[in-house]
């Protein structure tokens, strides 16, 4: 009975994080659950899988989905699987969070915009408000987007600083539906270690070597072993061509201890314990356009 009484008027439900590359999906993520889970650069399409982020609150729950960037010049098979992903999402949520920057509505986002159900509540979130340089803009660029669609809410926030975020929790709060929690309280995600080290690893490829290899790498995970508080993960770093093996690893190896010195720290911090990382190289051409490499590497 206790339990039932507690469960009484309990809210709950999935929200997408949508919007086109790089407006700060992954950031408004980490910072909407005071964790980082979702790897972030400024190169777009640096998300590639969709990431569930859990915040839970008295009497609600909300279970965000961050997804990749909708790409719509791009059309090799990644590509193909990512945006498969993000029109998935957007009807399997019970609230959508349309993503655009403050002072700029494109046709990329006019594009994603379209791809909106009819029957789902889409709060529009206008991201980066700190960099508007003349905050006055602001206002009339509410009212011209607000014309394009019948927005539950408006909501500027700025993820990167945590502007805002309180304001769109309690927007987004109104339309979760009722019904009882679907994760513990302390849980932040339902990805296991075994992919956050992927991801982490990833991350700090994009950010060494996003302007000579932006979107040929990926991460496998070939060893995952907990001890304890001490995790052994023996990594590869996929690439596409001999070339960028020899980019990844740099001079001396030095690009690669770098990256993967980068990357065991913050595992380090993310899992409260002690990592052991050993990284590598791997060449198999033609990755990105294969959908059976794809579905063996996690992209589905």
């Amino acid at each position: 009975m206790f339990l039932k009484n507690v469960l009484e008027g309990f809210r709950c439900g999935h929200l997408a994080i949508v919007g086109r590359p790089n407006v700060g999906k992954s950031t408004l993520l980490n910072r909407l659950i005071g964790q980082k889970i979702s790897i972030v650069s400024r190169k777009a399409q640096t998300t590639r899988h969709r990431i569930t982020g859990v915040l839970t609150r008295p009497g609600q729950q909300f279970i965000f989905v961050d997804t990749p960037g909708f790409q719509t010049k791009h059309k090799n098979a990644l590509n193909r699987i990512m945006n498969r992903g993000v029109t998935q999402a957007l009807n399997d949520v019970d609230v959508i969070l349309l993503v655009i920057e403050a002072g700029r509505f494109t046709e990329e986002d006019k594009r994603v915009l379209s791809l909106m159900p009819e029957d789902k509540k889409v709060l529009l979130v206008i991201n980066k408000i700190d960099r508007l340089a003349d905050k006055r803009r602001l206002l009339p660029f509410i009212a011209e987007v607000s014309k394009a669609f019948a927005f539950a809410e408006i909501v500027p926030v700025s993820a990167a600083s945590g502007s805002g975020g309180d304001a769109l929790i309690d927007a987004a709060g109104r339309y979760l539906p009722e019904s009882a929690p679907l994760f513990a309280e302390d849980d932040l995600t339902d990805r296991s270690e075994r992919f956050l080290a992927a991801e982490f690893l990833r991350e700090k490829l994009f950010r060494r070597l996003g302007e000579e290899l932006p979107y040929g790498m990926t991460v496998e995970i070939e060893r995952f072993e907990t001890e304890g508080a001490l995790r052994r993960i023996n990594a590869a770093i996929i690439v596409d061509r001999p070339a960028h093996k020899a980019i990844v690893i740099g001079k001396g190896g030095e690009q690669l201890k770098a990256i993967a010195s980068d990357a065991r720290r913050d595992l380090e911090s993310l899992f409260d314990g002690k990592v052991f990382l050993e990284v590598w190289v791997k060449v198999k051409g033609g990755w990105a356009d294969d959908e059976r490499a794809l579905k063996s590497l996690g992209y589905e």
